[in-house]
Parts: structure tokens; sequence; C-alpha cells
């Protein structure tokens, strides 16, 4: 069972991640639209969208290790995500408010799955 601060931290990266994604999405919708880009901007959604995604999945694992395996996917994805925005910028497909805006939230977010698998291992250590 979870206290009160571990459910409203689930919440918080079940939120934003969730909030990011939608952002992936519109991100991607502007960069088809605007700047006729459409390879590396379905990377970036394909990815960001996936965070929220395996996010979503670990609130239904079956076990602790498997919440921790499906926030270390989310992890994954969202470190990918700051790659392809990243190469987005350097490309020009996106300028830097755009990027700043978008990588402050996957930065915040990154920490936030890494501070909830860390939690979750030192319980499942005994911690």
């Amino acid at each position: 069972m979870s206290t009160p601060s571990e459910g409203s931290r689930k919440g918080a990266i079940v939120q934003k991640s969730y909030n990011y994604s939608i952002r992936a999405v519109n991100l991607y919708k502007y960069l088809c639209k605007n700047k006729h880009e459409y390879v590396i901007s379905k990377q970036f959604m394909r990815c960001g969208t996936s965070v929220g995604a395996n996010v979503r999945e670990s609130q239904n694992a079956e076990s602790r290790a498997d919440f921790i395996h499906k926030l270390g996917i989310a992890q994954k994805e969202c470190d990918e995500s700051l790659f392809w925005l990243s190469i987005m910028k350097d490309t020009f497909f996106i300028n830097s408010e755009q990027f700043e805006s978008m990588s402050k939230d996957a930065k915040e977010l990154l920490k936030m799955i890494r501070s909830a698998i860390i939690t979750s291992k030192a319980i499942k250590n005994g911690s």
C-alpha cells in the first residue's frame, strides 16, 4: 500500500507524462503542417507519447519489478525524446524557445521517473 505522498507523487507523474504526450502530439502536428517535416517529428512523437503510455501501464503493474520495468522503459523513451528535440533544434525545425519549453518538461519528467524508480528499488530491497 502506498503512503499519501507516494500516491500524490504517482498521480503527478501520470499527469505530467500525459501532458507531455499531448505536447508531443501537438508539436508533431505543428511540424507537419507548418514545416512539412514528417520523419524526425514522428520519431519524437512516438517516444514522447510512449513516455505517457508506459507510465500509465506502470500503474497497473503485476509486481514491483514490473512497475520498475515499465518506468524504466518510460525513462528511456523520455531520454530519447530529448535526443529528437535536440536534433529538431539543431536542424532548425524548432526554435530555441520551443526547444527550451519541451526540454524543460522532459527533464522534469525524467527526474520524477528516475526518482520513482530509485524509491521503488529501495522499497523492493527493504531499505
